[in-house]
């Protein structure tokens, strides 16, 4: 047999095909290690290096609920799943250290899926410095699921909390709002063989790619905390519930401010119209830009000022939109 052939009978095997063994094999066998790294993928846990308190979150993707093969690539997936989770770490001020990865699919996936999965979380995990320290591999009868845990850690020694933030404080986002939304809703109307004009249609296209594959600058976080952020969070349910969940914390209210909610969402009204692009802008999810409340006078170069924080008043704490209370926004996976 040709070396060609055989490449040829890899690409086209399957999970069940290659078997757990060789599974795992052709998975690490492509993804980088650090020097914190102290036991890497092999033994019964990793050991990592630490310098002191440790971050620690989880995120999963189930197909069919969080992606549809017909809209992302394996690529995009991996790639998805490891943001949602280095976000979370950005957004208390902090860096990942280290990624477990589980895997959850039937044996007839073709392993160049695995293989493409593997491939976005090695390219985000590599832009940042994250290694995959370690995972779990299971079968199912059909289901796809893929969860990222990520450890992290703290540069500046401080967790930034949703519940720091102060009257009075100015409310930024470090990033776009509404693109991974904008992106959501082209596909959605894709499906009925619709497509933006040709002078939209560069706009729209990256609006689909960042849905498919968010690319949110994660430095920011730390850079945030050491100006002083008060309170932080990533948007991954919208503008207006996760500034609702700063508000409810923190025991306030965040006015945003219509002007600049307005210029944000031009970028979108030649397409989506002028309500659809505001939804974009204040409910639109899965953006994982990072919003965060900074003193006056401490707001980093390059963030967007999108509001002030207030007392909560006799209404309670809450998000405020036009001089009325702002609802919206997120994902209820057993809301029906």
């Amino acid at each position: 047999m040709s070396a060609a052939t055989a490449g040829g009978a890899e690409d086209s095997a399957t999970l069940g095909e290659l078997g757990e063994a060789g599974i795992l094999s052709d998975i690490f066998a492509s993804l980088r290690t650090t020097e914190a790294v102290l036991v890497g993928p092999g033994d019964d846990t990793a050991l990592l290096a630490t310098s002191g308190p440790v971050l620690a979150t989880t995120d999963a993707m189930v197909r069919g609920r969080d992606w549809l093969d017909e809209w992302s690539s394996a690529e995009d997936v991996g790639a998805k799943v490891v943001v949602q989770n280095l976000a979370d770490l950005a957004a208390m001020g902090g860096t990942g250290t280290g990624l477990l990865v589980t895997l959850v699919a039937p044996g007839s996936i073709p392993a160049q899926w695995a293989r493409g999965l593997t491939a976005g979380i090695g390219s985000v995990a590599d832009a940042w410095g994250v290694p995959v320290i370690g995972g779990d591999l299971s079968s199912s009868d059909g289901a796809v699921m893929v969860s990222v845990t990520a450890l992290g850690e703290l540069p500046g020694g401080r967790a930034v909390l949703r519940s720091g933030a102060a009257p009075g404080q100015a409310v930024a986002v470090s990033g776009s709002l509404g693109r991974s939304a904008a992106g959501l809703e082209i596909l959605r109307r894709s499906d009925a063989d619709w497509w933006p004009e040709p002078a939209s249609a560069d706009a729209a296209s990256r609006w689909v790619a960042y849905h498919c594959r968010p690319d949110p600058d994660l430095s920011q976080g730390v850079r945030a905390a050491q100006a002083g952020a008060g309170a932080m969070i990533d948007v991954s349910d919208g503008l207006v519930r996760d500034g609702g969940r700063i508000a409810s914390a923190s025991k306030l209210r965040l006015d945003l401010d219509e002007e600049v909610i307005a210029d944000l969402a031009a970028e979108f009204e030649p397409v989506l119209g002028g309500r659809g692009a505001l939804d974009c802008v204040l409910s639109g999810g899965e953006e994982h830009s990072l919003l965060a409340t900074f003193p006056t006078g401490a707001v980093p170069q390059g963030w967007t000022v999108v509001g002030r924080t207030a007392e909560a008043g006799v209404a309670g704490p809450g998000v405020w939109w036009r001089g009325e209370r702002a609802t919206g926004g997120g994902w209820d996976h057993f809301g029906g």
